[in-house]
């Protein structure tokens, strides 16, 4: 049972990591009213998995940049270029805001057409998105008990 709920929750996380209308907060939120599992396990597959989604939109990122001038890039260059502005304007602290929904994701792609690097991208990203993980499962657990 547990492997399952594991893999789940790991599956769940990286696909709402990646640009796919997935929500993984209420498959944790579930696991951890459910009370068999073990807290800190749950939110390192929960992180885990949001940060390799993540990595995928990165990975993605860095190929697209190729295909910019393809009439059937999905990003026109005057919307290519506003978030290159946005991402040069604030940087790589910007991917702090990587767990919010609809920015997130977008945003983990843009640091990679950027070239953002992935050390630190991998650094800034799983420190967001496993405090957000974190903060839900306090709010959650303080709530119940």
């Amino acid at each position: 049972m547990i492997l399952t709920a594991c893999l789940g929750l790991f599956l769940a996380a990286f696909g709402a990591a990646t640009l796919l209308p997935l929500q993984s907060e209420a498959v944790l939120v579930g696991l951890l009213l459910n009370g068999q599992f073990n807290l800190w396990l749950l939110l390192a597959v929960a992180t885990l998995g949001n940060v390799l989604g993540s990595l995928v939109n990165w990975w993605l990122g860095q190929r697209l940049e190729h295909y910019k001038d393809r009439r059937w890039f999905p990003v026109g260059p005057r919307h290519l270029q506003t978030a290159r502005n946005h991402y040069q304007r604030y940087g790589h602290w910007s991917l702090l805001l990587s767990w919010l929904p609809i920015i997130g994701d977008p945003l983990t792609l843009v640091a990679g057409i950027m070239g953002e690097p992935l050390k630190r991208f991998l650094l800034i990203v799983t420190l967001a998105k496993g405090a957000r993980y974190g903060v839900l499962a306090w709010m959650t657990l303080g709530w119940v008990g």
